[in-house]
Formats: structure tokens, C-alpha cells, sequence
């Protein structure tokens, strides 16, 4: 006959408190050297570069060494000083359009948050749609107003992220409002103003930050392709999207310029990413008590 094993399992040992937190700082110190090099990078271009970026000296897709570390593209420019000029572009496209969102996001959400009935709703609905917008779709109606500038690709973005941040900031300031304190303070003679300021923003802040950061890695992306597709900074601003375009042709030939600015875009992005997953588990106490 048969015999059956009925030994109680062992139960799976949990992780310490204290590996845990090591793993949640090792997930924040990567992700700030991967970001912190490329934003280092970024601002030693505003003080110096190794050539003009209008530079065609160099030669015709030159290999990297003598005197062009990364080599040159198809019209003779140093390759090293086109990725630290896209380093710029892109943390300031990356800030730029976080501050549009951030800016316009919580005064909508926040205003929204206190709408009832028809009229929130209403404003419901109309973040929904744009968040459904196309971020490209609204860059060309701005670029057709304005240029193809890097202003024109950041203010597109940073009005398609607006939506995003407005509809996170409703949800978490209602929350916030639904509490026994919002109504203790309101019955105490406290105005909506002061509400907000002492309560509402420092309870939603730490989630708020955590999306402000994939935000940035979002617009990154989101100004590399606009850029590709020609819709970006214009010549002779090397954004890397653009740059990734001009070396496509060449890419069997001379990788590296297509190689290097697709690299960093990716570390820029990873690194943002890891900032924000380090943060949620610092900064959100729901977070800590799951992983906990």
C-alpha cells in the first residue's frame, strides 16, 4: 500500500529587515550612479566640449582614436561630443517636461479633487481623453504652430504627462480628504488653502515623487523619438534620437554611432527607473509593510 508523507512543510525562511533595506539602498545607489554620470556628463558640456558640434574636420566615419574617442559620424563630427551634447538634451527635455507636468498636474488634480457630482464627472472624462491623446499627434500641432525646436518637442510632453499627473493627484488628494483629520481640521476653522498646504500635499507627496520619476524616464524616451522623427531639437543640436536616425544607414559599417547614444539612452532610463523603484520603498509606508 501506498504510504503518504505527511511531514509538515518547513516553512520558507523570510529575508531580515535588514537585507531587505540593504536591497531597497543597493536599487537606489545604482539607479543615481546610472543617472548621476550621465547628468554629470550632461554638465560638463554646458562648460566644455571636445569639438564644436558643427565640427566636420574629423573625417568621414572615422574610427574611434586619433583625437575622436567614440570616432565620427557621416559628415566628419566627433561622435563623443554629439552623445555629450544628447546628454544635455535629454535631462533638460526630462526636467522640462516634468516641471510642465508637475506645474499644470497637481493644480488640475487638486482642483478636480474638490469637483462632486456632474462636474467631476465631467472632469474625469476630460483627462481620460487626454491621456488618450497621441503625445505624438499633439507634438505636431504644436511643432506646425511654433517649430521643430526642442521647446516645441518639451512643452508637447510635458502637456501629455499633465493629464497622467492630474488624474494620480485627484485620486490620492480625494483619499487624502476621505480622512477623519481633514474633517477635524475643517470643523477647527481651517481653510480649504491652509487644508491643502499643511495636509493634503505632504500626505501625497511621496507617491507623487515616485511618478514624477518615471515621468522623466518616460520623457526621455518620449523626446529621443519625437527627435528620430525629426520633430525635435534641430542640426546642429545632437539629440540621441536623432542621432540613432543618422546612423541607422551606417550601422554596418560604423556601429558606434548608432551604439553609443542607444546605450545611454537605455542606462539613462534603467537608472531613472531605479531612483523611483528605490524611492517608492522608501518613501511609501504601504509599500514598506507589504515587502516587509
Amino acid at each position: 500500500m501506498t504510504q503518504v508523507d505527511v511531514r509538515t512543510p518547513v516553512p520558507a525562511r523570510k529575508a531580515s529587515p535588514d537585507k531587505r533595506r540593504s536591497r531597497r539602498s543597493a536599487t537606489l545607489v545604482v539607479g543615481c550612479v546610472l543617472a548621476g554620470l550621465i547628468a554629470l556628463l550632461a554638465l560638463v558640456s554646458l562648460i566644455w566640449l571636445p569639438y564644436a558640434t558643427d565640427d566636420t574636420s574629423g573625417g568621414r566615419l572615422a574610427g574611434p582614436g586619433g583625437g575622436h574617442l567614440l570616432g565620427t559620424d557621416k559628415l566628419g563630427r566627433d561622435l563623443f561630443t554629439q552623445v555629450m551634447t544628447g546628454s544635455r538634451i535629454a535631462v533638460e527635455a526630462g526636467l522640462g517636461s516634468v516641471l510642465i507636468a508637475a506645474g499644470l498636474g497637481i493644480t488640475l488634480g487638486v482642483l478636480a479633487a474638490f469637483a462632486q457630482g456632474w462636474l467631476d464627472d465631467t472632469v474625469s472624462a476630460f483627462l481620460d481623453i487626454l491621456i488618450a491623446f497621441p503625445t505624438l499627434l499633439l507634438a505636431m500641432l504644436i511643432v506646425a504652430a511654433r517649430s521643430a525646436t526642442l521647446g516645441s518637442a518639451v512643452l508637447a510632453i510635458g502637456l501629455a504627462q499633465s493629464a497622467v499627473v492630474a488624474r494620480l493627484v485627484r485620486i490620492l488628494v480625494k483619499r487624502v480628504l476621505a480622512q477623519d483629520y481633514i474633517t477635524a481640521a475643517r470643523t477647527s476653522g481651517t481653510s480649504w488653502s491652509r487644508t491643502v498646504v499643511a495636509h493634503v500635499l505632504p500626505n501625497i507627496w511621496p507617491t507623487l515623487v515616485v511618478n514624477l520619476a518615471l515621468q522623466f524616464g518616460l520623457a526621455v524616451l518620449a523626446e529621443a523619438g519625437l527627435s528620430y522623427l525629426g520633430l525635435g531639437a534641430p542640426p546642429p543640436n545632437a539629440s540621441w534620437g536623432r542621432m540613432l536616425q543618422e546612423a541607422q544607414a551606417t550601422f554596418t559599417t560604423a556601429p558606434v554611432g548608432a551604439l553609443a547614444p542607444g546605450i545611454l539612452l537605455v542606462l539613462l532610463v534603467i537608472g531613472v527607473n531605479l531612483i523611483a523603484d528605490g524611492l517608492r520603498d522608501t518613501l511609501d509606508p504601504a509599500t514598506r509593510k507589504r515587502r516587509a
